[in-house]
């Protein structure tokens, strides 16, 4: 047994009296309830951040009331002091700190209460559960992390028994020690006369219990799937699918528990595969289906080959590709490519593989898999282009248990994505919605992994490398965009549609509702709200230059209101056509000079006013919360319209909650290659293990180069009953400069989306246009879609997406 007094799951050898977490663990031991509150506690650098599955809670005893449902997570957390590490719980009321971002690997803390916990079942020492703690804010650099064990294994998570971690963010993605890099192929003896082939498996399974050998080519590989359950005690609950094939046909094969950390990152597309002492069992019935390369290959789809551990223990030799022989008449790997010019004739769930140059890539997001689940698919957004169209390939893409790729995809890369679906809007008198998703199956692939991968045989592959190698660098990479808010897909042109699959009563949120979902979102987040409500008041907000003191102002230059910016969508039940004439897509500029503009104005006032208003401070950024009224710190607002109605009530609301703040990390930025591991890093979500950076930088994020115009739009929402009000932002993203980040057509082709435009400062207007569209929304009901995602800690993105104007006659057509 280890002494409790060695320390609290220590890492690193030797004893060190300066480690103030031995001291403390020292003095947690004296305590008569192994638990202590402290005073000043030291900053303490954490170090990692792991997730594990919780175990399942006991069940209440006889007429004991329900407990709240339990975690289904747990968290470790290692900290150092700066001289030694100690890894310690998070007691599961401080989850949230994770869930939100804030207490995240790199950062420090200071703790305030913490205690020693026992695992009762084990006869070892325990370990410090952190019950109070305070984040820090803006650390500095981080102090030494202490000593690190030489050749010490990773320790298992302190609670439950479990053997292994999990990927912070989701579930589909390897991590740790567990999952090993690659096998290497081995020189094994076939003797082909022995072998059996798929064919004869699905005929004469049912008569045999030991199978001969199999010899099989991997062409398809499908994502982890990760499912472990609290209440379930398996030790390595994961599952892979892979699609394997010989001369004969194409068959599932089924990789189990821990052979999948064994096997997963050595299984390959093209790997051929020698199987012996497998089973075989009945197809699961609902299990996703690739497209194969070869349409004409048959597939058997009542069995699949089972690889596990025991039950039998399963025997997989990789054989080299140079072993190979022609003899064993294994198929070839086949794709599916097409190029863009291709796809606008490719129906919807069309199967397809793509090559191209990436040019834009959006930040990770997150997505909810079922609501109130703590599991998340982790997804992002990249435009990619291949000089067969003007438009890009716009392409969704989720995690394929390649990390190592999908964080590293980066403008300027060669991106191969395998197995991915169109999704396209065919509707009539509908702007066309078309892009590409990935499937259970999808591969994907960037510089620097191409190498020796089948799809280089490929003609449209080798049609693309000729095309690049016409291409000027520099040419391109005026182009690149990385991270920031995209607004993809877009909402539907009509709330109908919008409400296709949902009931209007599960689909529309109160406004006073908004806070409590808001501040339930985990870390990066995203989901789309619609809310009912009135167009009260737009304000118009433009980001100046940054100073020469290294803050990033915020002033309002005098920019006219004609362009709202709103995405105004369809009335319900009406065609566009229907809708009021005299609100047509106008451009818009600014003028240098202070605005001395007014005018009488119906249904609403147009506000207008120096920039040089005393008593206002430029360059002291607005906090979220604070009142947006028109002089807040650091803003001031020209030529902002409200409606009359909002200056009735805008005083005696119940509520008023202001979510109209666009943070840096909200813009796209332009990129560049030289910072390019900053960049990466900043659109990534955090790392569970904190890691030195390997690049140089004195620049912020928001010192780079904004992709998009030079300000956005605060739009306040009131609700229906006029008692609650939210502002929101509108950001105009992509500018005229950049159309291929964005069908402008799609705006053009629809007078109600003719509101919203591109901000260019060199573009003049006039504001009766502006205000015309504004009247126009006056005391309308409107139903307005919002994208929602916490980057962050408190900081929360609340995005206008899109308006759809109503009458209450049309409302009864949807419920």
């Amino acid at each position: 047994m280890t002494d409790p007094a060695a320390g609290p799951a220590e890492e690193g050898a030797g004893p060190s009296h300066a480690s103030w977490l031995r001291r403390l663990c020292n003095e947690v031991l004296r305590s008569s309830r192994l638990s202590v509150c402290l005073a000043e506690a030291p900053p303490l650098a954490v170090v990692a951040v792991e997730r594990y599955m919780a175990e399942s809670p006991p069940p209440p005893s006889g007429g004991a009331l329900p407990k709240p449902p339990a975690p289904a997570y747990c968290y470790d957390v290692t900290l150092a002091d700066g001289s030694r590490q100690a890894k310690c719980y998070l007691a599961p009321p401080l989850n949230g700190l994770v869930q939100r971002g804030a207490l995240r690997a790199g950062c420090r803390l200071r703790l305030t209460r913490c205690s020693y916990l026992y695992d009762e079942k084990k006869l070892s020492s325990g370990f410090l559960c952190l019950e109070r703690l305070d984040v820090l804010r803006d650390p500095p650099a981080l102090p030494p992390a202490g000593r690190e064990p030489d050749d010490e294994p990773r320790r298992p998570p302190l609670k439950g028994g479990r053997s292994h971690y999990l990927p912070l963010w989701n579930n589909e993605d390897p991590y740790g020690d567990i999952w090993l890099a690659s096998r290497p192929p081995e020189r094994v003896e076939i003797d082909v006369s022995k072998l059996t082939s798929l064919g004869h498996l699905e005929m004469n399974w049912r008569s045999r219990i030991q199978f001969s050998p199999l010899l099989v080519r991997i062409l398809h590989k499908a994502r982890l799937r990760y499912y472990g359950k609290p209440d379930k005690k398996l030790d390595i609950p994961y599952q892979a699918y892979f699609e394997v094939a010989d001369s004969s046909g194409m068959m599932s094969m089924v990789l189990w528990n821990s052979l999948c950390p064994e096997w997963y990152n050595s299984m390959k597309i093209g790997t051929v595969l020698l199987l012996e002492q497998y089973g075989i069992k009945t197809s699961y019935p609902f299990k996703t289906q690739p497209t194969p390369g070869d349409s004409q290959m048959k597939r058997f789809t009542s069995i699949e080959i089972s690889l596990n551990v025991r039950d039998p223990p399963t025997k997989v030799n990789i054989i080299p590709e140079k072993m190979v022989k022609p003899e064993w008449r294994l198929p070839e790997v086949s794709y599916r490519f097409v190029t863009r010019s291709e796809l606008d004739n490719l129906p919807n769930n069309h199967s397809c593989d793509i090559i191209g140059l990436v040019i834009f890539v959006g930040r990770a997001e997150r997505t909810r898999k079922r609501e109130y689940s703590e599991d998340f698919w982790i997804h992002r957004w990249a435009h990619v282009i291949d000089g067969t169209s003007d438009q890009p390939f716009i392409l969704e893409l989720f995690a394929t248990s390649q990390p190592d790729v999908f964080e590293h995809i980066h403008p300027m890369t060669y991106l191969v994505c395998t197995q991915m679906r169109v999704v396209r809007d065919i509707t009539d008198n509908t702007p066309k919605t078309l892009y590409l998703t990935t499937s259970n199956e999808s591969q994907m692939f960037i510089t620097g992994w191409h190498k020796s991968q089948p799809y280089t045989r490929d003609a449209k592959v080798k049609n693309f490398i000729q095309w690049i190698k016409t291409q000027s660098e520099a040419d391109q990479m005026k182009k690149t965009v990385i991270g920031g808010y995209c607004p993809f897909p877009p909402a539907p042109n009509t709330f109908l549609k919008y409400c296709k699959n949902n009931k209007v009563e599960s689909v529309l949120k109160a406004i006073s509702e908004m806070e409590r979902e808001i501040e339930d979102l985990h870390y990066r987040e995203h989901k789309r709200f619609a809310v009912q409500g009135i167009i009260s008041a737009i304000r118009y907000v433009s980001y100046a230059a940054e100073d020469a003191s290294g803050v990033e102002p915020i002033q309002v230059q005098c920019l006219k209101i004609n362009s709202i910016a709103l995405k105004i969508g369809c009335t319900v039940g009406r065609s566009c056509g229907e809708d009021k004439e005299g609100v047509g897509r106008r451009p818009w500029g600014s003028s240098p000079g202070s605005c001395s503009y007014r005018a009488a104005v119906p249904g609403g006032t147009l506000n207008s006013c120096s920039p040089q208003s005393p008593g206002l401070e430029p360059g002291v950024e607005s906090r979220p919360g604070d009142a947006p009224e028109i002089e807040e710190m650091g803003r001031i607002s020209h030529d902002s319209w409200q409606s009359d109605l909002w200056t009735m009530v805008k005083d005696n609301l119940i509520d008023h909650l202001h979510y109209c703040t666009v943070f840096p990390e909200s813009i796209p930025r332009k990129f560049d290659y030289m910072h390019k591991e900053f960049l990466i890093q900043q659109y990534n979500l955090h790392p569970a293990v904190h890691k030195p950076k390997e690049y140089r930088i004195n620049k912020e994020i928001h010192e780079f180069k904004s992709a998009s115009g030079p300000g956005h739009y605060e739009v306040t929402i009131l609700g229906i009953n006029h008692d609650v009000a939210i502002d929101v932002a509108f950001p105009p993203i992509f500018c005229p400069e950049d159309p291929h980040l964005f069908q402008i057509e799609d705006i053009q082709n629809d007078m109600l989306l003719s509101c919203m435009s591109c901000i260019s400062v060199s573009q003049q207007d006039t504001t009766n246009e502006t205000v015309k569209a504004a009247v126009d929304l006056d005391r309308q009901h409107v139903i307005c879609i919002l994208d929602i995602c916490r980057l962050g800690e408190d900081k929360v993105e609340v995005f206008l997406n899109k308006i759809y104007k109503i009458m209450e006659t049309d409302v009864v057509n949807l419920v």
